[in-house]
Parts: C-alpha cells; structure tokens; sequence
C-alpha cells in the first residue's frame, strides 16, 4: 500500500504537482503568471494583425507578402504564418503556386 501512496505522489509530482509548487514560490509563481500573460498578449496581438490583412484585403481586392509585410512590419515567415491561417480559416485564398506570383484574395 505504502509503494503505491508512493508511485502516486511521485507521478502527481511530475505532472500538475510540479505547476502546483512553483506557483507556491512567489518568482515562480510570477515567472508563470507572466508566460501566461505574454501568451494571451501574443494571441491577441495575432488576432489584430489578421484582421489588419483582412481590412487590407477589404481595400485592395488582393495583396501579396510584401504587402502583409510591410503594413504590419513582421518577418517574411510571420507574414506567411498569419496567412496560412487565414486560409486556413476560409477567410482568404491564395492565387498562384509559389514566388512572387502568390497574390491572397478574399473568399
């Protein structure tokens, strides 16, 4: 009975007992609080930048990368992954394979 109460909390430990400790340490418990935080600021801020593309879109009918780019001032790969999602979403579609010819519409 003792070596299973014992594999118990050894696996309670790993798992949500470690969360549970740190946020019992005050500058863990900020440390967590504040990734939590940056991750909701960071959600947000995507959220904002994709409805930015679509006004863009809403403006000009079609737009490329450079575009995205240059409006939200982001990476070329932060432009690609905020429209991917949008595609992905079935809010915008992408017209041409790859390169420059890649122009996104609405759908």
């Amino acid at each position: 009975m003792e070596l299973i109460i014992l594999i118990f909390a050894l696996v309670f430990a790993l798992g949500i007992g470690l969360l549970v400790l740190l946020l019992m340490l005050p500058k863990s418990r900020d440390k967590v609080i504040g990734i939590c935080q940056s991750a909701l600021e960071s959600t947000s801020q995507k959220e904002e930048r994709k409805e930015r593309i679509i006004s863009l879109l809403e403006e000009r009918q079609e737009i490329t990368n450079t575009d995205v780019r240059e409006t939200l001032g982001v990476s070329a790969r932060s432009a690609v992954r905020y429209l991917d999602e949008l595609e992905k979403e079935g809010r915008v579609e992408q017209v041409g394979a790859t390169g420059h010819a890649v122009r996104y519409r609405l759908r």
